[in-house]
């Protein structure tokens, strides 16, 4: 019989792989009082992680934020596994090697032949099916992904990932365990880019295209997407932090996995700079240059401004026809700030003005309109959707041609008599923010309606996970799914490919009427 030391216990923990994410796990592990075992195929490594990650814990005490005592206590429960029977005592193994099915699929493998019966085997992988990589296991149902965001110490949410085959109770005790470690675990099925991955495709994806369509430069969609959307950051910046090979990689990895579906298609602008070797702040240059040597600080090199208007006057006057859906606070604002609104009077147009179709009309008689995913009409100026219309400080336009410069100049002066910041686009569809949000309402519609994840999770997720400034099911939900819907619809008609079909599950969501106006 076996001692009760050397018995199977799910209070000590083996992570096999010892690059920044295994370090940051097993840090994880050792603070939340677990033995900690590391162990790693090259020789020497497993013993050089140990001494990183104590340097680690050294640096939480420099910072007051862990007492020497309790370090020590840490370091004392941190152990190199020179040889993967070490870790045979482990109630848990979290893997974290390179991203190689083939890789992954062999290491598990011998690890059944180490491990109890009783423990639990997990992957951190961001792009490989949990699914594919139990393939070959004999007990598939006790293998789980728990998949961390870098850097895994800080970041709270960790995506426990159910597979074909795992069972139930594996997924409640890997999102207990993810619990008790201080995370946030949001639970999902094995579906491309779980959840964060596949959701988020959009914020990127949209801002490349414009990029492509010449709507706008980097900076001034950045700013956009930043001032108007409620972002923390915009989509380039984002990505030469992350490393746009990286970026680049996951993108083409969902694509592929959903069998190249046109809601996931990667931008050719992006391919472009990975080919060019402009991978973002780790090489010196991405989308914007970040100084000369590769890790030199983005704040040594001149970043490009944001495209702004200069200051126009503001109309004393305009009228409003309608309501203006997710706009609607714009005449308060308006009269708030001494700009007179004046109600149409619908039987003295002889318009009949939909709920959905409301405007502002401009004293040189130009039609102010929420984008709604067309391009603007003739005499039409779309103005862009912000997370609050009250605290943006930045709103994009887009003017169709035939726009007189003084309507265009009476649209910025509008907006800048509410404090905000203007940038003039080209008149695309849907301009920024109200077709990235549209799309991400989209995907997570359809992701919740195809039983990925709850509702709850999915919100959660894109909350913690990439600190959207709302999770998209509430954004939805506050706009109105129908509002999204219709979008979607301008898009597609505009963009006639499937990209911009929206999708069943956002359908149902929007009602009977299926965002139709």
């Amino acid at each position: 019989m076996a001692s009760v030391e050397n018995a199977p216990d799910a209070g000590t923990v083996a992570v096999v792989g010892t690059g920044t994410m295994g370090q940051g796990i097993a840090q994880v592990a050792l603070v939340a009082g677990h033995r900690v075992r590391l162990h790693d195929v090259a020789p020497g490594r497993a013993e050089q992680a140990a001494g990183a990650v104590t340097a680690r814990l050294d640096r939480l005490v420099a910072k007051g934020r862990m007492t020497a005592a309790e370090r020590d206590a840490a370091a004392g429960r941190l152990h190199a596994a020179e040889e993967l029977g070490d870790l045979a005592d482990a109630g848990l193994v979290v893997e974290a090697v390179l991203e190689d099915l083939g890789a992954k699929q062999l290491l598990f493998e011998a690890l059944e032949s180490v491990v109890a019966d009783t423990c639990l085997l997990a992957t951190n992988t961001s792009s490989l099916s949990v699914t594919a990589i139990a393939g070959a296991l004999r007990r598939p149902g006790r293998f789980v992904g728990l998949h961390f965001f870098n850097p895994a110490p800080l970041l709270p949410l960790v995506e426990v990932v159910s597979g074909h085959a795992t069972d139930e109770a594996t997924a409640v005790r890997a999102g207990e365990l993810a619990a008790a470690w201080g995370k946030t675990p949001v639970r999902c099925t094995d579906t491309p880019g779980f959840i964060v991955n596949r959701v988020a495709r959009p914020f990127y994806a949209e801002a490349f295209r414009l990029l492509e369509e010449r709507a706008a430069d980097p900076a001034t969609l950045d700013a956009v997407l930043r001032e108007s959307g409620g972002f923390r950051m915009g989509p380039f910046e984002l990505t030469d932090l992350i490393g746009q090979d990286v970026n680049e990689a996951v993108t083409r990895s969902v694509w592929e996995a959903f069998f190249q579906d046109p809601k996931f298609t990667p931008s050719l602008a992006q391919r472009r700079l990975v080919e060019a070797g402009r991978l973002g702040r780790k090489s010196g240059h991405g989308w914007f240059p970040h100084g000369e040597a590769a890790g030199e600080a983005a704040g040594n090199a001149e970043r490009p401004a944001p495209h702004t208007a200069p200051r126009h006057p503001a109309p004393r006057q305009v009228t409003v026809h309608g309501s203006l859906g997710p706009a609607a606070v714009l005449p308060e604002l308006l009269a708030d700030a001494g700009i007179g609104v004046v109600p149409a009077d619908a039987s003295h147009t002889g318009l009949t003005v939909h709920a959905d179709e409301g405007y502002l009309v401009l004293p040189g008689g130009a039609r102010l309109r929420l984008a709604d995913g067309r391009a603007p009409a003739p005499g039409e100026i779309h103005f862009d959707l912000a997370l609050d219309y009250r605290t943006a400080t930045r709103i994009a336009l887009g003017c169709a041609d035939d726009v007189s410069e003084a309507d265009r100049a009476a649209a910025a002066g509008l907006f800048q008599a509410l404090g905000k910041q203007v940038s003039v686009i080209e008149p695309v569809p849907g301009l920024v923010v109200a077709r990235t949000v549209a799309m991400l309402a989209d995907l997570a519609a359809d992701a919740v309606a195809r039983g990925v994840a709850g509702e709850a999770d999915v919100d959660t997720a894109m909350r913690l996970g990439v600190n959207y400034p709302r999770g998209p099911l509430e954004w939805c939900d506050a706009l109105g799914a129908g509002w999204a819907a219709s979008v979607l619809r301008g898009l597609h008609g505009a963009y006639p490919t499937g990209r911009y079909a929206p999708s069943q599950g956002l359908l149902r969501r929007s009602g009977p009427a299926g965002g139709q106006s």
